[in-house]
Protein backbone atom coordinates (compact mmCIF):
# COMPACT_ATOMS: atom_id res chain seq x y z
CA UNK A 1 0.00 0.00 0.00
CA UNK A 2 2.83 2.40 0.83
CA UNK A 3 4.34 1.76 -2.61
CA UNK A 4 1.02 2.65 -4.26
CA UNK A 5 0.76 5.91 -2.29
CA UNK A 6 4.35 6.73 -3.18
CA UNK A 7 3.62 6.11 -6.85
CA UNK A 8 0.88 8.74 -6.84
CA UNK A 9 3.16 11.34 -5.26
CA UNK A 10 6.20 10.67 -7.45
CA UNK A 11 7.08 13.25 -10.10
CA UNK A 12 8.41 11.23 -13.01
CA UNK A 13 11.35 12.10 -15.18
CA UNK A 14 10.26 12.76 -18.75
CA UNK A 15 12.35 12.23 -21.83
CA UNK A 16 10.34 14.41 -24.17
CA UNK A 17 12.34 17.11 -25.97
CA UNK A 18 12.43 20.72 -24.81
CA UNK A 19 11.18 21.85 -28.21
CA UNK A 20 8.67 20.33 -30.60
CA UNK A 21 7.83 21.30 -34.16
CA UNK A 22 5.09 20.14 -36.50
CA UNK A 23 5.23 20.92 -40.20
CA UNK A 24 2.09 21.43 -42.27
CA UNK A 25 3.39 21.68 -45.84
CA UNK A 26 5.59 24.76 -45.78
CA UNK A 27 4.30 26.03 -42.43
CA UNK A 28 6.07 24.99 -39.25
CA UNK A 29 4.43 25.23 -35.82
CA UNK A 30 6.90 25.44 -32.96
CA UNK A 31 6.19 24.46 -29.35
CA UNK A 32 8.15 24.66 -26.11
CA UNK A 33 7.84 22.30 -23.17
CA UNK A 34 6.33 23.78 -20.03
CA UNK A 35 8.19 23.07 -16.79
CA UNK A 36 7.98 24.67 -13.36
CA UNK A 37 10.52 25.44 -10.66
CA UNK A 38 8.66 24.31 -7.59
CA UNK A 39 9.69 23.32 -4.05
CA UNK A 40 10.45 19.63 -3.63
CA UNK A 41 7.87 18.04 -1.32
CA UNK A 42 10.56 16.50 0.90
CA UNK A 43 13.58 18.83 0.78
CA UNK A 44 11.81 22.10 0.01
CA UNK A 45 14.49 22.91 -2.59
CA UNK A 46 13.41 24.36 -5.92
CA UNK A 47 13.43 21.65 -8.56
CA UNK A 48 12.45 22.15 -12.20
CA UNK A 49 9.97 19.52 -13.38
CA UNK A 50 7.23 19.15 -15.95
CA UNK A 51 4.04 17.14 -15.51
CA UNK A 52 3.90 14.74 -12.59
CA UNK A 53 2.85 11.92 -14.91
CA UNK A 54 0.30 11.20 -17.63
CA UNK A 55 -3.15 9.71 -17.20
CA UNK A 56 -1.71 7.12 -14.82
CA UNK A 57 1.43 6.80 -12.70
CA UNK A 58 4.14 5.23 -14.82
CA UNK A 59 3.22 7.20 -17.95
CA UNK A 60 5.64 9.97 -18.83
CA UNK A 61 3.97 13.11 -20.14
CA UNK A 62 4.83 16.63 -21.23
CA UNK A 63 2.92 19.88 -21.75
CA UNK A 64 3.78 22.07 -24.74
CA UNK A 65 2.83 25.66 -25.53
CA UNK A 66 2.56 26.97 -29.10
CA UNK A 67 5.15 29.75 -29.43
CA UNK A 68 5.60 30.26 -33.17
CA UNK A 69 3.71 29.60 -36.38
CA UNK A 70 0.60 30.82 -38.19
CA UNK A 71 -1.47 28.08 -39.81
CA UNK A 72 -4.32 28.51 -42.28
CA UNK A 73 -5.92 25.59 -44.09
CA UNK A 74 -8.59 26.47 -46.61
CA UNK A 75 -10.75 29.17 -45.04
CA UNK A 76 -9.87 28.15 -41.48
CA UNK A 77 -7.33 30.30 -39.66
CA UNK A 78 -6.17 28.45 -36.57
CA UNK A 79 -5.14 29.78 -33.16
CA UNK A 80 -1.87 31.68 -33.12
CA UNK A 81 0.80 32.00 -30.44
CA UNK A 82 0.02 34.32 -27.55
CA UNK A 83 -3.38 32.79 -26.72
CA UNK A 84 -2.10 30.13 -24.34
CA UNK A 85 -4.05 29.52 -21.13
CA UNK A 86 -3.48 26.09 -19.61
CA UNK A 87 -0.33 25.65 -21.69
CA UNK A 88 0.89 29.07 -20.47
CA UNK A 89 0.63 28.33 -16.74
CA UNK A 90 3.94 29.33 -15.16
CA UNK A 91 5.24 29.53 -11.58
CA UNK A 92 3.49 32.85 -10.98
CA UNK A 93 0.15 31.46 -12.17
CA UNK A 94 0.59 28.30 -10.09
CA UNK A 95 -0.17 29.91 -6.75
CA UNK A 96 -0.01 26.57 -4.95
CA UNK A 97 1.25 23.47 -6.72
CA UNK A 98 -0.17 21.00 -4.21
CA UNK A 99 1.08 17.54 -5.14
CA UNK A 100 2.50 18.94 -8.41
CA UNK A 101 0.16 18.86 -11.44
CA UNK A 102 -0.36 15.83 -13.62
CA UNK A 103 -1.86 15.50 -17.08
CA UNK A 104 -5.45 14.94 -15.91
CA UNK A 105 -5.38 18.01 -13.64
CA UNK A 106 -4.58 20.28 -16.56
CA UNK A 107 -6.85 18.61 -19.11
CA UNK A 108 -9.71 18.90 -16.61
CA UNK A 109 -9.05 22.65 -16.35
CA UNK A 110 -8.86 22.86 -20.13
CA UNK A 111 -12.23 21.16 -20.64
CA UNK A 112 -13.82 23.31 -17.94
CA UNK A 113 -12.54 26.37 -19.84
CA UNK A 114 -13.99 24.84 -23.01
CA UNK A 115 -17.41 25.08 -21.34
CA UNK A 116 -17.09 28.24 -19.27
CA UNK A 117 -15.92 30.30 -22.26
CA UNK A 118 -19.56 30.18 -23.42
CA UNK A 119 -20.90 31.32 -20.01
CA UNK A 120 -19.64 34.88 -19.46
CA UNK A 121 -22.91 36.68 -18.73
CA UNK A 122 -23.23 35.69 -15.04
CA UNK A 123 -21.04 34.23 -12.30
CA UNK A 124 -20.52 30.59 -13.29
CA UNK A 125 -18.69 27.54 -12.00
CA UNK A 126 -17.78 24.34 -13.84
CA UNK A 127 -16.70 21.29 -11.84
CA UNK A 128 -15.05 18.59 -13.93
CA UNK A 129 -14.22 15.00 -13.03
CA UNK A 130 -12.45 12.64 -15.42
CA UNK A 131 -12.67 15.28 -18.16
CA UNK A 132 -16.47 15.50 -17.99
CA UNK A 133 -18.55 18.14 -16.20
CA UNK A 134 -20.34 16.79 -13.14
CA UNK A 135 -21.81 20.11 -12.00
CA UNK A 136 -22.22 23.40 -13.86
CA UNK A 137 -24.19 26.39 -12.59
CA UNK A 138 -24.93 30.05 -12.97
CA UNK A 139 -25.51 32.10 -9.83
CA UNK A 140 -26.29 35.65 -8.77
CA UNK A 141 -22.94 35.46 -6.96
CA UNK A 142 -19.90 33.25 -7.33
CA UNK A 143 -20.66 31.67 -3.96
CA UNK A 144 -24.16 30.74 -5.10
CA UNK A 145 -22.85 29.39 -8.41
CA UNK A 146 -20.30 27.18 -6.64
CA UNK A 147 -22.84 25.88 -4.13
CA UNK A 148 -25.27 24.99 -6.93
CA UNK A 149 -22.60 23.36 -9.08
CA UNK A 150 -21.29 21.35 -6.13
CA UNK A 151 -24.73 20.21 -4.96
CA UNK A 152 -25.73 19.27 -8.51
CA UNK A 153 -23.46 16.25 -8.08
CA UNK A 154 -21.78 16.48 -4.69
CA UNK A 155 -20.60 12.87 -4.95
CA UNK A 156 -18.70 13.23 -8.23
CA UNK A 157 -17.39 16.69 -7.32
CA UNK A 158 -15.24 15.07 -4.61
CA UNK A 159 -11.66 15.30 -5.88
CA UNK A 160 -12.67 17.26 -8.98
CA UNK A 161 -11.40 20.40 -10.69
CA UNK A 162 -13.43 23.59 -10.21
CA UNK A 163 -13.07 26.53 -12.58
CA UNK A 164 -14.60 29.95 -11.85
CA UNK A 165 -15.31 32.76 -14.33
CA UNK A 166 -14.97 35.58 -11.82
CA UNK A 167 -12.31 36.58 -9.27
CA UNK A 168 -12.59 34.18 -6.34
CA UNK A 169 -13.77 36.03 -3.23
CA UNK A 170 -13.32 35.17 0.45
CA UNK A 171 -16.90 33.91 0.92
CA UNK A 172 -16.54 31.46 -1.96
CA UNK A 173 -13.12 30.37 -0.71
CA UNK A 174 -14.61 29.56 2.71
CA UNK A 175 -17.23 27.36 1.00
CA UNK A 176 -14.64 25.66 -1.22
CA UNK A 177 -12.42 24.55 1.66
CA UNK A 178 -15.33 22.65 3.20
CA UNK A 179 -14.96 20.18 0.32
CA UNK A 180 -12.15 18.20 -1.24
CA UNK A 181 -10.97 19.40 -4.64
CA UNK A 182 -7.82 18.48 -6.52
CA UNK A 183 -7.66 21.66 -8.58
CA UNK A 184 -9.09 25.18 -8.40
CA UNK A 185 -8.66 27.72 -11.19
CA UNK A 186 -9.90 31.29 -11.53
CA UNK A 187 -9.01 34.47 -13.44
CA UNK A 188 -8.01 36.24 -10.21
CA UNK A 189 -8.26 36.02 -6.42
CA UNK A 190 -9.59 38.69 -4.08
CA UNK A 191 -7.53 39.76 -1.10
CA UNK A 192 -7.54 37.08 1.59
CA UNK A 193 -8.99 34.32 -0.62
CA UNK A 194 -5.68 32.55 -1.23
CA UNK A 195 -4.88 32.46 2.50
CA UNK A 196 -8.16 30.62 3.06
CA UNK A 197 -7.60 28.20 0.16
CA UNK A 198 -4.07 27.29 1.26
CA UNK A 199 -5.50 25.61 4.33
CA UNK A 200 -5.80 22.72 1.87
CA UNK A 201 -2.13 21.95 1.35
CA UNK A 202 -2.62 19.52 -1.53
CA UNK A 203 -5.02 21.78 -3.46
CA UNK A 204 -3.58 23.02 -6.73
CA UNK A 205 -4.50 26.73 -6.92
CA UNK A 206 -4.09 28.25 -10.38
CA UNK A 207 -4.59 31.72 -11.82
CA UNK A 208 -5.59 31.19 -15.46
CA UNK A 209 -3.43 33.30 -17.79
CA UNK A 210 -5.21 35.57 -20.31
CA UNK A 211 -8.65 34.76 -18.90
CA UNK A 212 -9.86 38.11 -20.23
CA UNK A 213 -9.38 36.71 -23.75
CA UNK A 214 -11.26 33.48 -23.08
CA UNK A 215 -14.50 34.46 -24.83
CA UNK A 216 -12.49 35.15 -28.00
CA UNK A 217 -11.88 31.40 -28.19
CA UNK A 218 -15.59 30.80 -28.84
CA UNK A 219 -14.97 31.73 -32.47
CA UNK A 220 -11.44 30.38 -32.91
CA UNK A 221 -10.25 26.91 -33.85
CA UNK A 222 -7.20 24.82 -33.09
CA UNK A 223 -5.68 21.75 -34.69
CA UNK A 224 -6.94 18.63 -32.91
CA UNK A 225 -4.68 15.57 -32.97
CA UNK A 226 -6.01 12.07 -32.30
CA UNK A 227 -3.33 9.45 -31.77
CA UNK A 228 -4.02 5.90 -32.91
CA UNK A 229 -2.85 2.65 -31.33
CA UNK A 230 -0.63 1.98 -34.34
CA UNK A 231 1.23 5.26 -33.89
CA UNK A 232 -0.72 7.02 -36.61
CA UNK A 233 -2.60 10.29 -36.33
CA UNK A 234 -5.96 11.69 -37.29
CA UNK A 235 -5.88 15.48 -37.59
CA UNK A 236 -9.03 17.57 -37.53
CA UNK A 237 -10.26 21.10 -36.96
CA UNK A 238 -11.62 21.67 -33.48
CA UNK A 239 -15.44 21.98 -33.44
CA UNK A 240 -17.16 25.32 -33.86
CA UNK A 241 -20.25 26.02 -31.76
CA UNK A 242 -22.86 27.83 -33.87
CA UNK A 243 -25.30 28.40 -30.98
CA UNK A 244 -24.03 31.45 -29.09
CA UNK A 245 -27.38 33.17 -28.50
CA UNK A 246 -30.94 31.90 -28.04
CA UNK A 247 -31.78 33.40 -31.44
CA UNK A 248 -29.39 30.89 -33.05
CA UNK A 249 -31.75 27.99 -32.30
CA UNK A 250 -33.98 26.84 -35.15
CA UNK A 251 -37.66 25.91 -34.73
CA UNK A 252 -38.18 22.15 -34.72
CA UNK A 253 -40.07 21.52 -37.95
CA UNK A 254 -40.44 18.26 -39.86
CA UNK A 255 -42.60 17.04 -42.74
CA UNK A 256 -43.88 13.48 -43.10
CA UNK A 257 -46.19 12.27 -45.84
CA UNK A 258 -47.14 15.81 -46.70
CA UNK A 259 -47.96 16.84 -43.12
CA UNK A 260 -45.91 19.45 -41.24
CA UNK A 261 -45.07 18.89 -37.59
CA UNK A 262 -43.91 21.57 -35.15
CA UNK A 263 -44.12 22.22 -31.39
CA UNK A 264 -45.30 25.21 -29.42
CA UNK A 265 -42.81 28.10 -29.25
CA UNK A 266 -40.28 28.00 -26.39
CA UNK A 267 -40.56 30.57 -23.61
CA UNK A 268 -37.69 32.95 -22.91
CA UNK A 269 -36.80 31.02 -19.73
CA UNK A 270 -36.81 27.70 -21.62
CA UNK A 271 -34.55 29.13 -24.32
CA UNK A 272 -32.08 30.31 -21.67
CA UNK A 273 -31.89 26.82 -20.15
CA UNK A 274 -31.57 25.23 -23.59
CA UNK A 275 -28.72 27.61 -24.43
CA UNK A 276 -27.01 26.96 -21.09
CA UNK A 277 -27.34 23.21 -21.64
CA UNK A 278 -26.01 23.34 -25.19
CA UNK A 279 -22.94 25.23 -23.96
CA UNK A 280 -22.31 22.61 -21.28
CA UNK A 281 -22.77 19.94 -23.97
CA UNK A 282 -19.63 21.21 -25.71
CA UNK A 283 -17.54 19.60 -22.96
CA UNK A 284 -19.42 16.31 -22.50
CA UNK A 285 -18.14 13.03 -23.93
CA UNK A 286 -20.60 11.61 -26.46
CA UNK A 287 -22.98 9.81 -26.75
CA UNK A 288 -24.54 12.21 -24.26
CA UNK A 289 -27.78 13.65 -22.93
CA UNK A 290 -28.07 16.15 -20.12
CA UNK A 291 -30.81 17.93 -18.19
CA UNK A 292 -30.66 21.48 -16.85
CA UNK A 293 -33.03 23.65 -14.85
CA UNK A 294 -32.74 27.33 -13.96
CA UNK A 295 -29.13 27.51 -15.06
CA UNK A 296 -27.95 24.41 -13.19
CA UNK A 297 -27.20 20.90 -14.43
CA UNK A 298 -29.61 18.33 -13.01
CA UNK A 299 -28.30 15.12 -14.58
CA UNK A 300 -25.49 14.48 -17.06
CA UNK A 301 -25.30 11.24 -19.05
CA UNK A 302 -21.97 10.63 -20.81
CA UNK A 303 -20.25 8.23 -23.15
CA UNK A 304 -23.05 5.76 -23.83
CA UNK A 305 -23.63 3.73 -26.96
CA UNK A 306 -27.37 4.30 -27.39
CA UNK A 307 -29.35 7.51 -27.04
CA UNK A 308 -32.35 6.22 -25.10
CA UNK A 309 -29.95 4.49 -22.71
CA UNK A 310 -27.99 7.64 -21.97
CA UNK A 311 -31.25 9.59 -21.53
CA UNK A 312 -32.30 7.01 -18.92
CA UNK A 313 -28.90 7.05 -17.21
CA UNK A 314 -29.02 10.85 -16.89
CA UNK A 315 -32.47 10.49 -15.28
CA UNK A 316 -31.15 7.87 -12.85
CA UNK A 317 -28.26 10.18 -11.97
CA UNK A 318 -30.65 13.09 -11.45
CA UNK A 319 -32.69 11.05 -8.94
CA UNK A 320 -29.56 9.75 -7.19
CA UNK A 321 -27.94 13.18 -6.85
CA UNK A 322 -31.23 14.80 -5.81
CA UNK A 323 -31.73 12.29 -3.00
CA UNK A 324 -28.14 12.78 -1.83
CA UNK A 325 -28.55 16.57 -1.86
CA UNK A 326 -31.77 16.31 0.17
CA UNK A 327 -30.09 14.01 2.67
CA UNK A 328 -27.00 16.18 2.98
CA UNK A 329 -28.94 19.41 3.49
CA UNK A 330 -31.36 17.81 5.95
CA UNK A 331 -29.08 15.48 7.91
CA UNK A 332 -25.58 16.73 7.10
CA UNK A 333 -24.39 13.40 5.69
CA UNK A 334 -24.42 11.52 2.37
CA UNK A 335 -27.38 9.36 1.36
CA UNK A 336 -25.16 6.26 1.18
CA UNK A 337 -24.03 6.84 4.77
CA UNK A 338 -27.67 6.98 5.84
CA UNK A 339 -28.35 3.69 4.03
CA UNK A 340 -25.44 2.05 5.88
CA UNK A 341 -26.58 3.44 9.24
CA UNK A 342 -30.05 2.00 8.66
CA UNK A 343 -28.56 -1.40 7.79
CA UNK A 344 -26.54 -1.25 11.04
CA UNK A 345 -29.58 -0.21 13.06
CA UNK A 346 -28.11 3.22 13.88
CA UNK A 347 -30.73 5.32 12.05
CA UNK A 348 -34.46 5.13 11.50
CA UNK A 349 -35.65 3.81 8.12
CA UNK A 350 -38.27 6.57 8.21
CA UNK A 351 -35.54 9.15 7.44
CA UNK A 352 -34.72 7.41 4.16
CA UNK A 353 -38.38 6.85 3.34
CA UNK A 354 -39.07 10.58 3.64
CA UNK A 355 -36.14 11.47 1.38
CA UNK A 356 -37.11 8.81 -1.18
CA UNK A 357 -40.73 10.00 -1.19
CA UNK A 358 -39.68 13.62 -1.75
CA UNK A 359 -37.30 12.58 -4.55
CA UNK A 360 -40.10 10.66 -6.29
CA UNK A 361 -42.57 13.53 -5.86
CA UNK A 362 -40.07 16.00 -7.32
CA UNK A 363 -38.97 13.49 -10.00
CA UNK A 364 -35.35 14.11 -9.12
CA UNK A 365 -35.71 17.84 -9.83
CA UNK A 366 -36.54 17.13 -13.48
CA UNK A 367 -40.02 18.70 -13.56
CA UNK A 368 -39.79 21.76 -15.78
CA UNK A 369 -36.20 21.01 -16.79
CA UNK A 370 -34.71 21.15 -20.29
CA UNK A 371 -33.19 18.19 -22.14
CA UNK A 372 -30.16 18.57 -24.43
CA UNK A 373 -28.80 15.90 -26.75
CA UNK A 374 -25.53 16.12 -28.68
CA UNK A 375 -27.04 14.28 -31.68
CA UNK A 376 -30.52 13.75 -33.08
CA UNK A 377 -32.95 11.20 -31.70
CA UNK A 378 -33.23 8.29 -34.15
CA UNK A 379 -36.49 7.26 -32.47
CA UNK A 380 -38.92 9.01 -30.14
CA UNK A 381 -38.14 6.65 -27.23
CA UNK A 382 -35.35 8.89 -25.93
CA UNK A 383 -37.71 11.86 -25.92
CA UNK A 384 -40.51 9.88 -24.30
CA UNK A 385 -38.45 8.80 -21.29
CA UNK A 386 -37.67 12.45 -20.56
CA UNK A 387 -41.21 13.70 -21.11
CA UNK A 388 -42.47 11.21 -18.52
CA UNK A 389 -40.28 13.00 -15.98
CA UNK A 390 -41.84 16.40 -16.66
CA UNK A 391 -39.29 17.78 -19.12
CA UNK A 392 -40.79 20.78 -20.91
CA UNK A 393 -38.09 21.77 -23.46
CA UNK A 394 -35.72 19.81 -25.70
CA UNK A 395 -32.78 20.82 -27.90
CA UNK A 396 -31.02 18.52 -30.34
CA UNK A 397 -29.42 18.85 -33.80
CA UNK A 398 -32.42 17.58 -35.78
CA UNK A 399 -32.05 15.77 -39.10
CA UNK A 400 -33.49 12.36 -38.23
CA UNK A 401 -35.94 10.73 -40.64
CA UNK A 402 -38.15 10.36 -37.57
CA UNK A 403 -37.95 13.93 -36.28
CA UNK A 404 -41.70 14.15 -36.82
CA UNK A 405 -42.21 11.40 -34.23
CA UNK A 406 -40.15 13.26 -31.61
CA UNK A 407 -42.11 16.43 -32.32
CA UNK A 408 -45.33 14.44 -32.05
CA UNK A 409 -44.21 13.11 -28.66
CA UNK A 410 -43.72 16.70 -27.43
CA UNK A 411 -47.20 17.65 -28.60
CA UNK A 412 -48.76 14.62 -26.92
CA UNK A 413 -47.14 15.40 -23.56
CA UNK A 414 -49.25 16.95 -20.82
CA UNK A 415 -48.52 19.79 -20.74
CA UNK A 416 -47.13 19.96 -24.30
CA UNK A 417 -43.36 20.43 -24.53
CA UNK A 418 -41.31 22.55 -26.90
CA UNK A 419 -38.41 21.51 -29.13
CA UNK A 420 -35.70 23.40 -30.99
CA UNK A 421 -32.98 22.30 -33.41
CA UNK A 422 -29.33 23.34 -33.28
CA UNK A 423 -28.58 22.33 -36.85
CA UNK A 424 -25.24 20.88 -35.79
CA UNK A 425 -23.98 17.84 -33.90
CA UNK A 426 -21.74 18.16 -30.83
CA UNK A 427 -19.91 14.84 -30.63
CA UNK A 428 -16.78 14.79 -28.45
CA UNK A 429 -14.72 11.60 -28.48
Amino acid sequence: MNDIKKMYRTVMEDHFPEKLSIKFGDVKLKYRKRTWKLPDEKSGELIEKGLRYGENPGQEAALYELVKGHLSLGECHFLEPGMGMVSAIDEEAMIQAGKHPGKTNLTDIDNALNIIKFLPKKPAVVIVKHNNPCGVAYGDSLTEAYDKANMADRIAAFGGAAVFNRALDRATAELVVQNYLEVLAAPEFDEGAVEILTRKKDLRIIRVPRFDRLTALTRMRFVDFKSLNDGGLIVQQSPSNAILETSDFKPAVATHQGQEYRTRPATAAELEDLLFGWQVEQGVTSNSVLYVKNGVTVGIGTGEQDRVGVAEIAIYKAYTKYADALCFRKLGRPYKDLELEIEQGKSSPKLKEEIDAQTQTDKGGLIGAAMISDAFFPFRDGVDVALRQGITAIAHPGGSLRDFESIQACNEAQPPATMVFTGQRAFKH
